[in-house]
């Protein structure tokens, strides 16, 4: 992890619903129905569950999920014309062992 990938992360957190989403995505069980054609949770959560937990318009939570996918924070897995996202476990702890480790 360098100081250019954090910031553009801690850019991409700078919104309070990109920071429920992460929260969310980390107990999908809990926060989440399973989707009726996969049942599981294995590839993430479906986009459409995610957008009607957070309330906002379809274009708008497609923007904040994308900013999320293209700093790493979220990877997609896509099933037919569904779209399922997870948290990218190892990138979050890279990112939170730089915040704690760093000097500047």
């Amino acid at each position: 992890m360098n100081l250019k990938i954090a910031t553009e992360i801690g850019k991409c957190l700078s919104n309070q619903t990109r920071v429920q989403i992460i929260g969310w995505l980390k107990e999908p069980k809990k926060n989440f129905p399973p989707h009726e054609t996969l049942k599981h949770f294995n590839d993430g959560v479906c986009v459409t569950y995610i957008q009607e937990k957070s309330g906002l318009s379809q274009s708008t939570i497609s923007t904040y999920l994308t900013n999320m996918e293209k700093c790493g924070l979220l990877i997609s897995t896509r099933h037919g014309k569904w779209s399922y996202l997870k948290r990218n476990e190892d990138l979050i702890k890279q990112y939170t062992q730089f915040l704690l480790e760093t000097n500047y």
